[in-house]
C-alpha cells in the first residue's frame, strides 16, 4: 500500500530564507538612515524640542545597532552555508532542528543550548 508522506519532498532554501533576511535588515537600516556610512536621519535643527529629537535619535541608533548585529548573525550564516557547517549547534555539534533554522534561519545553536548562550 503507498503511503502519503511525500518521499522526494522539497528542501528548505535556507540560503533564501537568509537572503531575505538580510535583503529587510539592509531596508530597514536605510529607513532609519544608517546605511553607506550614514550615521542616522538628518533632523531640523530649529525643531522646537529639541529633548523629543534626542530621545528619537537615541532610539534609531539603538534599534540601528540591533540591526547591525542581526545582519552580522545572517552574513555569518551564510559563511556557515558556504563552508558545510550552516545547522549544526556550535556548541555541541548536534543537527539544528529544521523547524528551529526555519523560523529563525541565522540560528547558532540548538534549542537546548540556545538559552544557555
Amino acid at each position: 500500500m503507498p503511503s502519503d508522506a511525500p518521499t522526494d519532498a522539497p528542501a528548505t532554501d535556507y540560503r533564501g530564507l537568509l537572503e531575505i533576511e538580510q535583503s529587510q535588515l539592509r531596508a530597514e537600516l536605510t529607513e532609519l538612515g544608517f546605511d553607506d556610512g550614514r550615521t542616522g536621519l538628518d533632523y531640523d535643527a530649529n525643531f522646537a524640542d529639541t529633548s523629543q529629537v534626542t530621545a528619537e535619535r537615541g532610539e534609531a541608533e539603538a534599534l540601528a545597532g540591533t540591526l547591525k548585529d542581526t545582519l552580522e548573525e545572517v552574513a555569518a550564516a551564510i559563511t556557515r552555508l558556504d563552508n558545510g557547517t550552516y545547522g549544526t549547534c556550535e556548541s555541541c555539534g548536534v543537527a539544528i532542528n529544521p523547524a528551529r533554522l526555519e523560523a529563525m534561519p541565522a540560528s547558532r545553536f540548538c534549542i537546548d543550548h540556545a538559552s544557555r548562550s
